[in-house]
C-alpha cells in the first residue's frame, strides 16, 4: 500500500476542504493510505511542510492542496510561482514525488470552486509517479 501524506492550505478554505474530501476519496479509491495530514496557511506556506512530509519514511508520496484567487494586484503571481518552484525543488531534493495541486492563479473565488476535484488529480499524480518510480 503506498503511503501518502497530503499539505492543505487553510487559507480558501471554502475550496480547499472540498479539495481535501475529493483527494481523500482518490487515494481511497486507489488503496493508499493518508498517513498524516498538515495544514498550512496558504499556498506560499506549502513546500516547508512538503518536505517535512517528504522526509519521513513512512511517507512514499505527497499531495499539496491550496487555491490562489486574484486579487486587486499581481500578489497571486507572485505566490504561485514561487510556490511551483520550491514544491519541484522538494520533491527533486528528496527523491520523493510532491504533486502540485495548487489551483489558481488567475481566477476568482467561483471558478477556484468549480475546481475542487483537482485535489483528486493531485492523488492520482503523486501515485501515479510512485508507481512509474518504484518500478
Amino acid at each position: 500500500m503506498v503511503s501518502l501524506g497530503l499539505v492543505v492550505a487553510r487559507f480558501n478554505a471554502s475550496v480547499t476542504e472540498q479539495m481535501e474530501e475529493s483527494a481523500r476519496r482518490a487515494a481511497d479509491a486507489a488503496g493508499a493510505d493518508v498517513v498524516e495530514t498538515l495544514r498550512v496557511p496558504g499556498a506560499y506556506d506549502t513546500p516547508l511542510a512538503a518536505d517535512r512530509l517528504a522526509r519521513r519514511d513512512d511517507v512514499d508520496a505527497v499531495a499539496v492542496l491550496g487555491a490562489i484567487v486574484t486579487g486587486d494586484t499581481d500578489h497571486d503571481q507572485v505566490i504561485a510561482q514561487t510556490a511551483a518552484d520550491k514544491l519541484s525543488e522538494v520533491s527533486l531534493e528528496r527523491d520523493t514525488p510532491v504533486a502540485l495541486g495548487v489551483i489558481g492563479p488567475g481566477m476568482s473565488g467561483a471558478e477556484a470552486r468549480e475546481r475542487t476535484d483537482k485535489g483528486a488529480e493531485a492523488v492520482e499524480s503523486a501515485l501515479d509517479l510512485y508507481q512509474e518510480l518504484e518500478q
